[in-house]
């Protein structure tokens, strides 16, 4: 099933992972790979960015890293010119970049809504400012930005910053999607739902009295499906947005939560 990202380039962000595993950042590289595109690994984790690294090359594929931390405007402008210098031009962008956050309005650090605000959200309109002018002139490219169902239900804890972060994603996704349409560039977000990834692991390391084991049978016992999703779901739903197979679509919100969000039950 090679072939439907043939003589694409890709940037994908956070594209190493949190720990061992595959997170959706490294899933989404590689799947993009094997299905022709050149890609461009970004990550603030040089190392964990050059273990993807390997794992496609090892595949055969063709991919470089560049660091970058994409809440700063120069580390994305930076970026998007390597890419473009390196393989001569830009089809895809796939944000994957976010932190996790806990706490109501009093709970919440100002320290902490800011820095939550800038990676989750800011870093995708920096990424998005310094690609849309090369997708403009070559009149065609598609942005992927990993939002969350949080943006859309609330979770059995306070996640102010976190699901207002990814309620924004959803509303800057459809600004550009709308504005830049006729111009040939396409623009959605994907909302996942519980995933067993790295990073939720990394995140939720503390609960259950350590237990990650129990935790996942308990995230996974939340699902309508009877268990989390993986990277490798969110990988395969950006590979649809990323290819001509979704030409019509845009400005969507795709949720990939084995139903969740669809149901009353309390995750």
């Amino acid at each position: 099933m090679g072939g439907r990202l043939d003589g694409k380039v890709a940037i994908v962000t956070g594209a190493g992972s949190i720990g061992t595993g595959m997170g959706i950042g490294r899933a989404t590289a590689l799947l993009f790979s094997r299905h022709g595109a050149r890609v461009l690994l970004v990550d603030l984790n040089i190392d964990s960015a050059a273990e993807t690294e390997n794992m496609i090359k090892a595949e055969g594929g063709e991919c470089s890293v560049f660091k970058a931390d994409v809440s700063l405007a120069d580390d994305c402008r930076r970026l998007v010119d390597a890419c473009v210098q390196t393989y001569g031009r830009v089809d895809i962008l796939d944000n994957n970049v976010a932190l996790g956050g806990h706490g109501g309005p009093v709970e919440t650090a100002e320290e902490d809504w800011d820095r939550i605000m800038n990676v989750n959200l800011k870093s995708m309109f920096l990424t998005s400012k310094y690609v849309l002018p090369y997708l403009e002139k070559q009149g065609s490219g598609v942005i992927i930005n990993i939002s969350s169902m949080n943006a859309l239900r609330t979770a059995p804890y306070p996640t102010l910053a976190y699901s207002v972060s990814k309620a924004g994603v959803i509303a800057l996704t459809r600004e550009i999607a709308i504005q830049y349409a006729a111009k040939g560039i396409r623009a959605n977000a994907i909302l996942p739902g519980l995933m067993k990834t790295p990073r939720v692991a990394h995140y939720y390391r503390d609960a259950h009295d350590g237990d990650i084991e129990k935790m996942w049978r308990r995230r996974d016992a939340m699902s309508p499906t009877g268990k989390q999703g993986d990277a490798w779901d969110i990988a395969s739903a950006a590979l649809y947005l990323a290819s001509d197979e979704s030409k019509y679509v845009n400005g969507t919100t795709l949720l990939v939560d084995g139903g969740l969000t669809q149901t009353t039950k309390q995750w």
